[in-house]
């Protein structure tokens, strides 16, 4: 099977302190991949790395093969990779429709083609509409981002995440602050959206990342300790000392 996303001794120092220290990392194409490590461990440190918004001290990060160690966020985004963030991004004065199809336009090839009236993009218009089903805010079309739920922003930045039609998708803490049918409602919906596609997510509750991964990658002060098959993390020793024996269920 082929790889999707590979780290290769990925280091990231900051000043004397080492947050990432040498972390070999191989996710196959279709995976479901959750990194998951107690607070303070480097898990979004480590996706600021891959995603390109830090640059690594040592080591390689490749993506579908490709070496894109050293590139901008936008350049690997433009090469089939998308992130959400911990924090909601969003425009929150542009309808729900305004910011998804913003989200599809460069990889429609519109770039930066000012001469193009956007009520007439009728590819990027029908591309919104499709994504907006998909996260199920289709009924919230012409509202203004910044008045949606805090459960419907997080749907309207997975739509944003998705919408270039990146085949690799990072998303940090997707259900952070949700309820529990909030989070059950957005379990379905990364199911959904990532169908077919390579799943890398950082994530606190463990009942999402047992629903949801394939694979689990636990990181301990930078360091991967395992990497393994949901049902080998839940019963390592090493692992329960680490960070599962410390969590409630």
């Amino acid at each position: 099977m082929s790889t999707a996303i590979e780290l290769k001794a990925v280091t990231k120092s900051f000043g004397n302190t080492a947050i990432i220290r040498g972390v070999d990392l191989a996710v196959p194409r279709g995976e479901r991949h959750a990194i998951i490590g107690p607070n303070g461990a480097g898990k979004s440190t480590l996706f600021n790395l891959i995603s390109g918004r830090y640059p690594v001290s040592h080591g390689d990060i490749l993506l579908n093969g490709e070496n894109v160690t050293g590139l901008k966020p936008f350049q690997i985004n433009r090469k089939g990779l998308s992130r959400s963030f911990q924090v909601t991004n969003i425009f929150q004065r542009m309808s729900v429709f305004e910011n998804v199809r913003c989200a599809v336009l460069w990889s429609l090839g519109y770039k930066y083609s000012f001469w193009h009236r956007l009520g007439g993009l009728k590819d990027a218009n029908r591309r919104a509409e499709e994504v907006m089903e998909s996260i199920g805010l289709k009924q919230r079309r012409d509202t203004s981002a910044g008045v949606l739920s805090y459960a419907e922003q997080r749907a309207l930045e997975i739509g944003i995440t998705i919408a270039g039609g990146a085949e690799v998708i990072l998303l940090d803490e997707p259900t952070a602050g949700m309820s529990r049918t909030e989070t059950a409602d957005a379990v379905e919906l990364i199911r959904k959206v990532s169908q077919g596609k390579t799943l890398i997510m950082v994530e606190h509750d463990m009942g999402v990342v047992f629903d949801l991964a394939d694979r689990i990658s636990v990181l301990v002060y930078g360091e991967l300790i395992a990497s393994d098959v949901p049902q080998n993390i839940r019963g390592n020793k090493a692992v329960q000392e680490a960070y599962l024996g410390t969590v409630e269920h």
